[in-house]
């Protein structure tokens, strides 16, 4: 089973949030919930708290509000949350950076490790490697040959330093032997403009900004980044089956308490994570974008979280990933 393992099946999400719900029902937050999103509205945390953001009101008795506190790389709502009261009241929606920054910023006023109570990862936001699709690179290996032959000499896309993609690229760069370079944008729809209008040669995007771009013949997929082919892209295939064996990366998006969260808190909240990601009408909406639900238990949440800060420091030490 990959670090990606997806947890699939309405019924047993249905299951597990149910049995967690009458458990906890006499635990209400004592205020309305704040959802705290530290990037602006628009990405995939944003879109996930949003989605979020009705079932929750519903399950926990209180209206549920997505607040968006962006810049720094994230640390700015992610300290926002860190400082609140360990109450339930107030929760932060953050993305795979939660596994970067403590490697890229040093002197925060908080530590991501200690600083958060793990309560869901929730949804998984496949990348796919994307060229225009008039590019003479045809496929993943024709772009690493060309990679080798020219060190240097392709540049690719991201959303920013220390993010998703920018990550997934590096990685596939350092398991490769090559060298390409980076063309930070600010935000993922500039990264993809910047692909489709020939700034640079490629990027990885998201599957849910990508996919209309491929289908309207703008943009070639090469690879998808996760383990398996994506329902999206059927045709693509992965990192992995090109060369790179259990190669598997994406954004992802995870919800956090505060630092001592209680038990009734923690297993109420969850509860509510797991309803919310049963709830058909997310499951649609989540399909329709190309993401998935996945719905961990806290403690794989923080095992995971562990290993992924684990193999990010390595990664952004050997590939000299700094926030600037």
């Amino acid at each position: 089973m990959t670090r990606h393992a997806i947890v699939t099946g309405r019924r047993a999400l249905l299951a597990a949030a149910l049995a967690a719900g009458p458990a906890r029902a006499a635990w209400v937050p004592p205020r309305p919930v704040r959802l705290v999103v530290p990037f602006p509205p628009g990405g995939g945390a944003d879109t996930t708290a949003r989605l979020l953001a009705p079932v929750l009101s519903a399950f926990l008795g209180q209206p549920a509000v997505v607040e968006n506190r962006a810049g720094a790389g994230g640390t700015i709502g992610a300290q926002e949350v860190a400082r609140s009261a360990p109450d339930g009241a107030t929760l932060l929606v953050d993305a795979a950076n939660q596994a970067v920054a403590p490697s890229i910023f040093r002197n925060l006023a908080f530590d991501y490790a200690t600083a958060f109570t793990p309560i869901s990862r929730v949804t998984l936001y496949p990348l796919v490697l994307a060229v225009r699709a008039d590019s003479r690179l045809g496929s993943l290996g024709a772009l690493l040959d060309r990679a080798r032959a020219q060190p240097g000499r392709l540049t690719y896309a991201s959303s920013g330093n220390a993010v998703a993609n920018h990550i997934a690229t590096a990685l596939l760069a350092s398991r490769a032997g090559v060298e390409f370079t980076h063309a930070p944008y600010r935000g993922g729809g500039a990264a993809l403009q910047a692909v489709l209008a020939g700034e640079v040669e490629f990027g990885f995007a998201t599957v849910a900004s990508a996919a209309g771009a491929v289908q309207q013949g703008l943009l070639r997929p090469l690879a998808v980044s996760t383990a398996g082919r994506v329902a999206a892209l059927p045709a693509a295939p992965t990192v992995a089956e090109q060369g790179f064996p259990g190669f598997d990366q994406a954004e992802w998006n995870g919800v956090y308490g505060p630092a001592g969260l209680g038990p009734e808190a923690l297993a109420r909240i969850h509860g509510a994570c797991l309803a919310a990601l049963a709830d058909p009408g997310v499951q649609q909406r989540l399909a329709a974008i190309g993401a998935i639900g996945l719905g961990t238990e806290p403690a794989h949440f923080a095992d995971f979280l562990r290993r992924e800060r684990a193999a990010m420091e390595i990664l952004v030490r050997e590939a000299r990933i700094t926030a600037d």
